[in-house]
């Protein structure tokens, strides 16, 4: 294994550094214990949530000496392993979008999730993170801890090279869960740690399909191809720029680097135009503007969203607007806003804990003859469920009000609330320029002025024919791309050939 945290791309970290990313390793490994020498049998079974949506098989982890008897067998031709790990919502809804693409063109996705083995140090280490995660999220809702703690760790502490090396050495600890993964079927990494831990154990074609469109050296897996979503990111990866403070970085090689477009599930591309004249059909026939507010796994947005709907309540009683409101898997937030808005208590339908009844409902809002009104609000206690309820409802919702996170590059009109993190106000930037989003609405003032917008001047309209525009470049076509290009990857190196 070569050493990852001494030198990255040819930029040599010192030994400050490299000894600090081995106490990380150390720390962790003291608190979690190292299991590098375990032999971890794996298996593949049915997803039971999204199996049938998207083709989805789970790989299965389990503890030494588990019998694998049921295992389906893997599929060593047509088969893609999507690598992420719940952190919020947003690294879950980008691999449905891969593996919607992957099943689209006629590939087998496995789903492999860090965050769901238990019994091994690699979830140990991860879910130790996410919760520190999920508690700066929260805390950030004091202005103080964002601007001193929060906005700085976010934008420049995980932008630096530095980050990067101990990030390197505690995915280490993580490489075991793919001990028995076969290693030549490829993996496209949602999340920079399933990346580390996939090349830290040898597997053969690894894509680590970036995120954010903010350059960061916590999202490097030196070994695999990174693909970039934005222009903009892709140049500030090509220099790793400001990521070893005023030095000039050593660039990245050009082949580790590919611009593919936005990361989009196939039904949500496929369906683009029909979608976006529904839209336009709607405002012109004076029905109500269906708002889709979804909240993100950390659930830090619940003011803004009672703010919203105080706002909303007088033209959804006049049937001008209408809302779908996904809480996730958070139920507590739903019944929050119900205590809290008491008024909403007339204009509510419940779509709670049943997906059957909310696909049913998504498609019957897809129908031209379907007026839906009042306040719909969706719960789902799974996972899978919480986070595709969105994917849903994204197709007959005519504007999505979310924080600017892996939802900005979605094709559909955005409102963007307060980010969470100052890296995520370039997903609000990055859609306002191509035309497919609002600026960032930082205050619920500026928040209520740009519902305003929506509902009194033709700006839906704009944004539904931009993103007709940007479906005809291709700007959509990001997860095809990732797709095609892990699968290329083993092409070629059975051919010997470079990409």
């Amino acid at each position: 294994m070569s050493e990852k945290s001494k030198v990255i791309f040819g930029n040599v970290m010192s030994d400050k550094i490299y000894k600090k990313a081995l106490n990380s390793k150390k720390k962790f490994a003291k608190k979690f214990g190292d299991d590098s020498n375990c032999n971890y049998p794996v298996m593949v079974t049915e997803n039971q949530y999204i199996g049938n949506l998207l083709g989805v098989k789970n790989i299965e982890v389990l503890k030494e000496g588990e019998d694998t008897g049921a295992s389906i067998p893997f599929d060593t031709d047509k088969g893609l392993i999507v690598g992420n790990i719940r952190m919020g919502f947003g690294h879950y809804r980008i691999s449905m979008a891969m593996a919607s693409c992957a099943r689209h063109l006629g590939y087998t996705p496995y789903w492999m999730d860090l965050n769901s083995y238990k019994h091994t140090t690699c979830t140990k280490v991860i879910s130790a993170q996410n919760d520190l995660y999920s508690l700066g999220s929260r805390l950030s809702k004091n202005p103080i801890f964002n601007k001193l703690v929060w906005e700085p760790t976010n934008y420049e502490g995980f932008r630096a090279l530095s980050y990067n090396a101990a990030d390197q050495k505690n995915a280490e600890l993580m490489a075991p869960v793919y001990k028995n993964v076969p290693k030549d079927i490829p993996v496209i990494a949602t999340h920079v740690w399933p990346a580390q831990a996939a090349i830290h154990a040898g597997m053969k074609h690894v894509v680590n399909a970036i995120p954010d469109n903010w350059p960061m050296a916590l999202h490097l897996s030196e070994g695999s191809v990174h693909t970039i979503q934005c222009r903009n990111a892709y140049m500030g990866y090509r220099i790793l720029n400001g990521m070893n403070k005023k030095t000039v970085c050593q660039p990245m090689p050009q082949e580790d680097l590919v611009y593919t477009g936005h990361y989009i599930d196939h039904e949500l591309v496929a369906n683009i135009e029909a979608d976006c004249k529904a839209r336009m059909d709607r405002r012109k026939d004076g029905k109500p503007m269906r708002f889709l507010l979804t909240i993100g796994g950390a659930g830090a947005q619940k003011e803004i969203f009672a703010a919203i709907i105080k706002f909303l309540l007088p033209y959804i009683e006049k049937k001008q607007a209408a809302l779908y409101v996904n809480v996730g898997d958070y139920k507590q937030v739903w019944e929050d806003l119900k205590n809290e808005i008491p008024e909403m208590k007339n204009h509510i339908h419940e779509h709670l804990g049943d997906f059957a009844d909310t696909e049913k409902f998504a498609e019957a809002a897809l129908n031209p003859d379907t007026e839906v009104t009042g306040i719909h609000g969706f719960w789902h206690g799974n996972i899978f469920e919480a986070v595709y309820c969105t994917n849903l409802l994204m197709r007959s919702c005519d504007v999505l009000v979310t924080k600017p996170s892996e939802l900005a590059f979605y094709p559909v009109p955005k409102l963007f609330i307060k980010r969470v993190g100052k890296h995520e106000m370039w997903g609000a930037i990055h859609s306002a320029e191509v035309g497919d989003g609002t600026l960032e609405c930082r205050d619920i003032p500026h928040t209520v002025q740009m519902l305003t917008q929506f509902l009194e001047t033709p700006l839906l309209d704009e944004m539904c024919e931009n993103i007709m525009e940007n479906k005809k470049t291709g700007l959509y076509d990001g997860a095809y791309k990732v797709v095609e290009l892990a699968m290329k990857m083993k092409d070629a190196a059975k051919g010997g050939k470079n990409l």
